[in-house]
């Protein structure tokens, strides 16, 4: 399925011209036209789904082989020192194209970047109480 106004399903169907890392039936991966470190690409599945609440389970299964795949490629290629893989969902968790992708991004020793988060002190009683809330 593609979706007629999403700038990713236009790249990942050739509509819109990419820097095309790799490609097969069901991904495109491209370079990230701002990136973030040097060899930033992002995985776009064929097939449009807003996020990964919608993503299929056989595509979900592919996308982190491919991650992995990518991963060891542009690391050996790249000589990266580091590697993060990054998935947001929802414009609060900082996706601003909601076509689920993945960021592949090479890490090295010093290239500025941080992408961490404020770590909290939750309490040993907070953490039952979210653990209940998610299992039951």
């Amino acid at each position: 399925m593609r979706k007629a106004n999403c700038i990713f399903c236009k790249i990942a169907t050739g509509e819109i011209p990419s820097r095309t890392l790799y490609e097969d039936d069901d991904f495109k991966v491209i370079l990230d036209l701002e990136p973030a470190t040097k060899g930033h690409a992002l995985i776009l599945p064929k097939s449009h789904a807003d996020n990964l609440y919608e993503l299929p389970d056989e595509i979900a299964e592919k996308v982190l082989k491919l991650a992995k795949q990518m991963a060891i490629n542009m690391t050996e290629k790249l000589g990266a020192d580091g590697f993060n893989l990054v998935q947001n969902n929802g414009t609060v968790a900082g996706q601003t194209v909601h076509h689920f992708h993945m960021h592949l991004i090479p890490r090295y020793a010093d290239d500025g970047q941080d992408i961490n988060w404020e770590k909290s002190q939750p309490s040993s009683e907070d953490l039952d109480a979210v653990k209940e809330q998610i299992v039951g």
